[in-house]
């Protein structure tokens, strides 16, 4: 860990980095195009700009021995850098915060390094930070959990016998991972409209939102070696909101016995720039409490849970600006980001670089903090009011969901930015026979 980089009293010579959700004491990575023609660059956030690594590399300004033979910044992915683990992440970001610092002449009094170093955030184009090999959702809130479960088996049954040993997930599509801002197509498949009635083909009628985070793997394992709850930390690269979008009625026909499949695979949103753990230590707090306890490999000694604020907005196309349906916090969650690593690996399962893994659902224990259009509806029971007499059960063609988060400490921020999407029409292509 390197807390001197996350001193609350550290300044940077970046004009507008203070009060930003990109301060100095925050420093995120992420990948971008600095113009239509250009290939992918490796970056850091530091206030209203960009931080071409690239171009600090080029120049030997890390003088790191394992950033300095992988030359991890002079790729078009962070999956090179998220393998070389903890001490080059640790020596990385201690190298960047002594440059972008107030009293650092380096890059602060070179005026061409700077010009071809920094880039204005409204002069890129974001791209996703990592080549994903795999995808994992957990299911991970217990209030998300026992909602889902009060609505389908009744409040006596909420939680199926398992939820409370271990972190339920299943495996997801890696394909259909998308940036925030890309349109996502509203999907088509088999829906049971009528327990009467036999299956149709068709568009969704219950497109649903997510609110959840994810964690991108550092070192990979290899097969057969499981990874310590305790050291699962030093596997874990940084973190991403994540809007795992979900149709409702597809998922429920196809479901049973194996789980989500069509009704999730078709997108999944996540937001550009992977906040790092070491940004995120100050935010640390204890979890809910574990009752039964877990098994021993599951048990999580250090307070693993993070303070950050969830929020969730809808727009249509009617409105100016997004509406709150949701505040929600990360804190929430049962099954802390250690123990569904630790537990993704127990059976020998092995992780790669870039390996995707999201928490699910991320509810808390109002009904503002549900973190689903059908929970904050009630399965359209309640509808949500967005104002202007505009009310949704579910998601509507053209509507933008807009994910936000930050942590908030006492003297600066650390902001996620955004995981945003807007819902087209869809477009039922039925397969001739």
């Amino acid at each position: 860990m390197t807390p001197e980089t996350t001193d609350p009293t550290l300044t940077s010579f970046i004009e507008g980095a203070a009060g930003s959700p990109f301060p100095i004491q925050h420093l995120p990575y992420g990948v971008f195009r600095p113009s239509d023609t250009a290939q992918p660059r490796i970056g850091v956030a530091i206030g209203p700009y960009v931080l071409d690594l690239g171009v600090l590399e080029e120049a030997g300004l890390f003088t790191d021995a394992a950033l300095q033979d992988a030359a991890p910044f002079r790729q078009p992915t962070l999956n090179t850098f998220m393998g070389l683990g903890r001490p080059a992440w640790t020596a990385a970001r201690k190298r960047i915060s002594h440059l972008l610092r107030a009293d650092t002449p380096t890059l602060r009094d070179d005026e061409a390094l700077r010009d071809r170093a920094l880039h204005p955030h409204a002069h890129v184009t974001m791209l996703l930070p990592a080549d994903v090999g795999d995808y994992t959702d957990f299911y991970s809130s217990k209030e998300h959990a026992t909602n889902i479960g009060t609505m389908f088996r009744g409040k006596e049954n909420a939680l199926k016998p398992n939820w409370l040993h271990l972190p339920v997930g299943y495996h997801g599509r890696a394909s259909s991972i998308i940036l925030d801002g890309t349109d996502v197509r509203r999907p088509c498949g088999q829906l049971k409209p009528s327990d009467d009635e036999p299956p149709v083909y068709g568009p969704s009628q219950l497109l649903d939102f997510e609110l959840e985070m994810g964690f991108f793997v550092g070192p990979g394992t290899p097969l057969g070696a499981p990874i310590a709850v305790a050291d699962a930390i030093d596997h874990i690269f940084g973190m991403v909101l994540v809007n795992d979008w979900s149709a409702r009625d597809i998922q429920k026909w196809e479901y049973v016995p194996l789980g989500p499949f069509l009704g999730k695979s078709f997108a999944t949103t996540i937001s550009p720039w992977v906040v790092t753990m070491d940004a995120l230590e100050p935010f640390r707090t204890q979890g809910p409490r574990q009752e039964p306890s877990p098994l021993p490999y599951l048990q999580s000694e250090e307070n693993r849970a993070y303070d950050i604020t969830l929020n969730v907005g809808i727009q249509s196309d009617g409105m100016e600006a997004p509406h709150t349906v949701c505040r929600s916090n990360f804190k929430y969650l049962y099954w802390n980001v250690c123990q569904q690593l630790a537990h993704h690996t127990v059976n020998g399962c092995n992780v790669r670089p870039g390996d995707l893994l999201a928490s699910g659902t991320i509810s808390g224990p109002t009904e503002d903090s549900y973190g689903s259009m059908l929970e904050l509806s009630w399965k359209g029971t309640k509808p949500v009011a967005l104002g202007h007499g505009e009310t949704r059960s579910f998601i509507e063609d053209g509507d933008r969901v807009v994910l936000s988060g930050a942590a908030q400490g006492a003297d600066y921020q650390v902001g996620f930015g955004q995981a945003s999407g807007r819902l087209l029409p869809a477009q039922p292509q039925y397969p001739a026979a």
